[in-house]
């Protein structure tokens, strides 16, 4: 079971809530442009981040695992939204001395970080009212 994610509407800004997540916690909000006051985050950045994170996370340990020399990282995640498809665009660049066989199996593994594989399944979404 993962931590509950709480939010609570933010002591400051129009739109903006503070997000809970264990003893993390941000501010998530959205654009000026949208009417809030671009303190943090919006939902769709949140989005995109949880899947560049979820594959730096997972293809640094494995790299440390297999002792791949590997000094960074750098992950990017764009997205386009049409035709009710939401593409996420990831570019992944390694930084250390590693081998083409090296990168080529590290980018295999991005694929199989755990929220790369949530987003290639079914997703349903329950709501209540809480008590």
């Amino acid at each position: 079971m993962s931590n509950p994610v709480q939010l609570h509407k933010a002591r400051q800004g129009q739109l903006a809530f503070t997000v809970k997540v264990g003893r993390n916690a941000f501010t998530a909000d959205v654009s000026q442009a949208l009417g809030g006051d671009d303190l943090g985050p919006d939902p769709h950045d949140l989005l995109d981040a949880s899947l560049g994170a979820c594959t730096a996370l997972t293809v640094l340990m494995v790299a440390r695992r297999k002792q791949m020399p590997v000094e960074d990282i750098e992950v990017t995640i764009t997205h386009t939204e049409a035709d009710g498809l939401y593409t996420l665009n990831r570019q992944i660049r390694f930084v250390g001395k590693l081998t083409d066989e090296q990168r080529d199996y590290l980018l295999g593994i991005a694929n199989k970080c755990p929220i790369h594989k949530a987003m290639q399944g079914r997703f349903e979404v329950v709501t209540a009212l809480a008590a």
